[in-house]
């Protein structure tokens, strides 16, 4: 095992009619899916969905990353 780590980053969108948090860990749960060895997020853009003049949903954009396996 080296000492030091080499990471990636990924962009994604979560939404939810719910909350920013909701949005976030909606995002997360679904990028756990695929990928692996995730260690941060950093929140790049938070916007929403109106519907009749009030929040329809909440959308976040993230940057994941994550560890490159065996660095």
């Amino acid at each position: 095992m080296s000492n030091h780590h080499t990471y990636k980053k990924v962009e994604l969108v979560g939404s939810s009619p719910l909350s920013i948090e909701d949005a976030i860990n909606s995002a997360l749960a679904e990028a756990a899916k695929s990928i692996k060895l995730m260690e941060w997020f950093e929140v790049v853009e938070t916007r929403g969905h109106i519907v009749n003049g009030g929040v329809g949903h909440y959308q976040v954009t993230l940057k994941i990353g994550f560890r490159i396996a065996n660095s």
